[in-house]
């Protein structure tokens, strides 16, 4: 793919879309971090609120009980900049980290987890499901005006049982996703422009020293050398990464075979989120945040089918 590709606009006036999850019926889930809200685009561009969770939605992915898991990263403070919609520091209504679950037929909320080990997540991120129904996510922390927070990557069971972290400490991780036969993590830093790849012993754990030394447990796939940062990923049949690329306002396809890469150019500073749907999976959808559009894309082949996502919500 050269150039800028055809996009089709499905909605529009948004506030700072995020998570896109395509449906089996035509539809897509997405959050709107700045509206508190779980949203649903029907194929004819209308958008409803399934719920309202407040805080700042940002990932979301299907279980494997038909509920929509969401990572909330507590709340952003906003700024404008001609007509565009950005997030910066820590809100000052800032509600805590946790991950939500969703019940999408009455919108009802429930709060699974909002600690590890007595610790608070600060701001999760991103999350994938395996297909033996656990999650990974990024617990991307919050900036304040003076400091961050040092945060990772955990692992957690769908049913509210069990949460663990796995990847500690990683510079604020946000996209994750996992190859096709799930024994490889990939994991994007965004101040870092940094494409992490962590080798899986089992569900849940990584191969300890599996890095380029002893001390690192992943490896570098890619880095981009200009000024841009990394936001979510999703990974597509042929097993290569794509990730949102934000200032450069693109999608960044990386190839895990030999590190080689293309980049999409995208009309939006910030295209956070990319998802595969469609019959055949070679659409792509796109949250073009700072502009408040959900489009779609043809992509030349198709993406990997999520976990879970056959099962009716």
């Amino acid at each position: 793919m050269s150039g800028a590709p055809p996009l089709t606009e499905i909605a529009a006036g948004l506030r700072f879309p995020e998570g896109p999850v395509a449906m089996p019926d035509g539809s897509v889930l997405f959050v709107e971090i700045a509206r508190g809200t779980l949203s649903r685009a029907a194929p004819d561009g209308t958008v409803d609120v399934v719920a309202h969770l407040g805080g700042g939605p940002n990932g979301a992915a299907m279980g494997p009980d038909g509920k929509c898991y969401v990572c909330n990263n507590g709340g952003f403070q906003w700024f404008e900049k001609d007509g565009a919609l950005f997030s910066g520091l820590q809100g000052d209504d800032y509600s805590g980290g946790r991950i939500e679950r969703v019940d999408l037929a009455t919108g009802a909320v429930e709060v699974l987890y909002d600690s590890c080990d007595g610790a608070p997540l600060r701001g999760p991120n991103d999350i994938v499901f395996d297909r033996h129904g656990g999650f990974w996510f990024t617990d991307h922390g919050k900036t304040r005006a003076r400091d961050l927070d040092r945060t990772g990557v955990y692992y957690a069971r769908w049913d509210g049982s069990a949460i663990r972290r796995v990847i500690f400490p990683l510079h604020a991780p946000n996209g994750i996703g996992l190859s096709a036969d799930e024994r490889t993590l990939y994991v994007a830093e965004t101040p870092t422009a940094r494409l992490l790849a962590f080798d899986l012993a089992e569900p849940g754990r990584i191969v300890k020293g599996g890095g380029e030394t002893r001390w690192m447990h992943g490896r570098l796939l890619a880095a981009r050398p200009d000024y841009t940062a990394l936001d979510s990923l999703a990974v597509d049949g042929a097993g290569k990464v794509c990730v949102g690329t934000l200032f450069t306002g693109g999608i960044w396809v990386v190839d895990p075979a030999d590190g080689s890469s293309e980049f999409v150019p995208m009309p939006d500073p910030w295209p956070t989120n990319i998802c595969f749907g469609g019959a055949d999976l070679c659409t792509a959808y796109v949250t073009l945040s700072s502009s408040g559009r959900l489009v779609s894309l043809p992509w030349p082949r198709p993406g990997l089918a999520l976990n879970f996502l056959d099962r009716p919500a």
